[in-house]
Parts: C-alpha cells; sequence; structure tokens
C-alpha cells in the first residue's frame, strides 16, 4: 500500500490545469485570503518547487476586498480566466458570509506573465450568497457550474449549472442540480460546494464538497449521459453515499474541493484535493491554514465509473 504525502502545504481549494503548451498550472486558496497565486511546471511533482507568481491582490475596500476564496484557472474561448469569490468584509450576516463570485482576465500565452483585467462580478440573478465556481464546455457549449444559498432551501449551499453567453455572462436562469439532503452532507453545516467536472466513458462526472470543513468535510457524486440536456436535473443521478471521505487509519481528515487534471502520460486522470493531517483543530477550521494539496490517480470500474478510494491511498 502506498502512502501519500502532499504535493503543497497549507494550500486549500486546488486547481491544476494542464493546458496545451505542456504545462501545468496551478493555484489555490492562500491561507491569508488576499490574493490569487499561480505557478506553472513541466511536471505536476515539479508545481511543488515552481515560482509562486501573485497575479492578482484584493483591493483596499470594496465589494471583492476581504475573504478571497477558491480561485479556478480556466482557459476559455482564447484567454485565461480566473474565477473566484470574495467578501466586502469578514463579517457574517444571517448566519452566513457576504462573498459574490468574480472573475479576471489575460489574453497572454502565459498567464503569470502580462496583465490581468477585471471583469468584474459573475451575475447569476440571485442575490445571495455564492462561491465555488468551475467552467467547463461541452458540444461546443460554454457552462457555469457552482455554489449558492437559496432563501428557500434550507442549509448553505445548494450546486446550480447555467449556460454561458462569454465567460463571465450567463446565458440563462441558473438550474439547480443538488442541495444538502443526506446524512452526510449536513454534518456541522448543510453544504454543497466545490464542484468539479470530469468527461469520460460517455458520462459527465460532478464531484462536489459537503459538510463543514473538519474531518467531516466529503466528496460526492453526480452523473449524466454525455448526449442528455444538462440543464435538465432529472438528466443527473446523485449518488447516495460519499465517493471520499475522511481516513482515520492514516491520517488523512476532510478530503474536498477537488479539481480534475491528466498526468504526463496524457491519459490517466489525476484526483486534485485537500485534506488535512490532523482533527484537533482550534477555533473555526476556516481560520486553520493546513489544509494541504493532494494529489492520486483516479481509477475507474468495469461499468466505466469513477474508483475513488481513500485520500491516503494511491
Amino acid at each position: 500500500m502506498q502512502l501519500l504525502t502532499p504535493l503543497i502545504e497549507q494550500r486549500a481549494d486546488p486547481c491544476i490545469l494542464r493546458h496545451s503548451d505542456g504545462f501545468y498550472y496551478f493555484t489555490a486558496s492562500v491561507p491569508e485570503y488576499d490574493r490569487i497565486e499561480l505557478r506553472r511546471a513541466r511536471t505536476i511533482a515539479e508545481l511543488a518547487g515552481a515560482e509562486k507568481v501573485d497575479v492578482w491582490h484584493t483591493p483596499e475596500s470594496g465589494p471583492w476586498s476581504e475573504l478571497l476564496w477558491a480561485p479556478e484557472l480556466h482557459y476559455n474561448q482564447g484567454a485565461w480566466y480566473v474565477y473566484f469569490a470574495a467578501a466586502p468584509s469578514r463579517e457574517i450576516k444571517n448566519k452566513l458570509f457576504q462573498h459574490r463570485m468574480y472573475v479576471i482576465r489575460n489574453t497572454s500565452a502565459n498567464p503569470l506573465e502580462g496583465g490581468w483585467e477585471f471583469m468584474g462580478q459573475v451575475d447569476t440573478g440571485i442575490d445571495t450568497f455564492c462561491l465555488d465556481a468551475t467552467t467547463f464546455s461541452h458540444d461546443g457549449q460554454l457552462y457555469y457550474l457552482w455554489a449558492q444559498k437559496d432563501e428557500a432551501i434550507e442549509g448553505n449551499s445548494n450546486l446550480y449549472i447555467a449556460p454561458m453567453s462569454n465567460p463571465w455572462t450567463l446565458a440563462a436562469k441558473p438550474v439547480l442540480l443538488s442541495k444538502p439532503e443526506f446524512d452526510w452532507e449536513t454534518r456541522g453545516f448543510w453544504v454543497n460546494e466545490g464542484p468539479s467536472v470530469i468527461q469520460r466513458n460517455g458520462k459527465l462526472f460532478i464531484t462536489y464538497s459537503a459538510s463543514a470543513t473538519d474531518e467531516n468535510y466529503a466528496m460526492g457524486l453526480l452523473w449524466a449521459a454525455d448526449d442528455a440536456n444538462l440543464l435538465d436535473p432529472a438528466a443527473w443521478t446523485k449518488l447516495g453515499a460519499p465517493v471520499l471521505q475522511s481516513c482515520h487509519e492514516h491520517g488523512v481528515y476532510g478530503p474536498g474541493h477537488n479539481s480534475f487534471t491528466v498526468a504526463e502520460d496524457g491519459d490517466t486522470v489525476m484526483l486534485v484535493y485537500h485534506a488535512r493531517t490532523y482533527t484537533e483543530i482550534v477555533g473555526d477550521p476556516l481560520w486553520n491554514p493546513d489544509r494541504h494539496t493532494w494529489v492520486k490517480p483516479l481509477r475507474w470500474d468495469a461499468a466505466g465509473m469513477p474508483v475513488f478510494g481513500r485520500p491516503s491511498v494511491a
């Protein structure tokens, strides 16, 4: 049994992208929640020691000046975009932070160079707490996938999807795909967040994270046929049990907020996620910096479904 160690320490909500230029690009939440940091390297392993480049900082004040969470780097329609959530302050109102989602753009070949343009808020038409946006393309259509609070639904956040008219604008109203409903999704907090998409074996899979961000944090799975109407909630099947959760045997806790990349062989899907190595967290887990970036290969069963295994083993 191969034990894994973190790839990068104190980087939560990790996102690794392998681009057509052959480089791997990395971004994640930094413990200070005040900037967007990018790295690039020829291999996944080399990201750990790669130069850290701060490409954008929160302003001194304003709607997006605090708590910059979960940046994701995407290359959409000929330019680089980073999607992130931020808040006007660290104050909690109505039991929630005040985050909204924003995006910046860079038209340079290398996103660690050139200038970044602030494209503004990604407006979903719902003025509530929202975060953890990702994008993906399918059959020539760009989609936006994220987590948001609905005042009429119990809990902190649900998963929504919408088509995009361009990489910073939605083309239709949000469609609800999943809400916290199972016991494992409602431990500490009622949460569905951190979605990520992988397309394989004639299906589209959405992973997401649920419950409080301590050892209760775990990952779930939705899937649909790749010829389905992705905007029809009935096209999606939701698994009733988590696919990745804390491994007490080997001391890896709260795996979640994942992304996917591909190994150097160009085919093996790699699961990128964060997790902690202890449970004795003092105070709110949000302010604990020790969520580390881990990477492991994803396996597949005979039916073409992903097999996540345990976070502590490959």
